[in-house]
């Protein structure tokens, strides 16, 4: 089993390599399940729905004025946008997930004696296409 350091992990919204902006990313692959249980049954019986997903992607704050996460995340509230996510970084063959996400929030937190930190909550949109690059 090869271990993969997280460290190369490119992060991509809308366009924007957020990357050297980040620090953590997570996707989330959900199913929904319905109950299909029956009379006479002691226990429930499930069948799979539709899948759905959510991702996060967090670091450090930057001022940048044009290209600082602030700038960039905040605007996509609310709309949708590609999301790309590469966690053994880029190049030829390696994983990458790519899915439509509504970016549903921007957060940013600010300790009094840290620094300012990010975060952005998504929400897929239809299927995630989990082609090698």
């Amino acid at each position: 089993m090869a271990k993969i350091h997280g460290k190369n992990t490119v992060v991509l919204l809308g366009g924007a390599d957020l990357s050297q902006y980040s620090s953590d990313s997570q996707l989330e692959f959900t199913s929904d399940t319905e109950d299909t249980t029956t009379y006479g049954k002691n226990s429930h019986v499930f069948d799979p729905g539709l899948l759905n997903g959510t991702g996060t992607i967090s670091g450090f704050y930057d001022s940048t004025a044009v290209t600082g996460p602030r700038a960039v995340i905040k605007p996509m509230v609310g709309t949708k946008v590609t999301f790309i996510h590469r966690p053994e970084g880029t190049g030829s063959g390696k994983p990458q997930d790519s899915v439509s996400v509504v970016v549903t929030k921007y957060t940013q937190t600010h300790p009094v004696a840290g620094q300012i930190k990010w975060a952005a909550d998504l929400q897929f949109s239809d299927d995630v296409n989990s082609a090698a690059q």
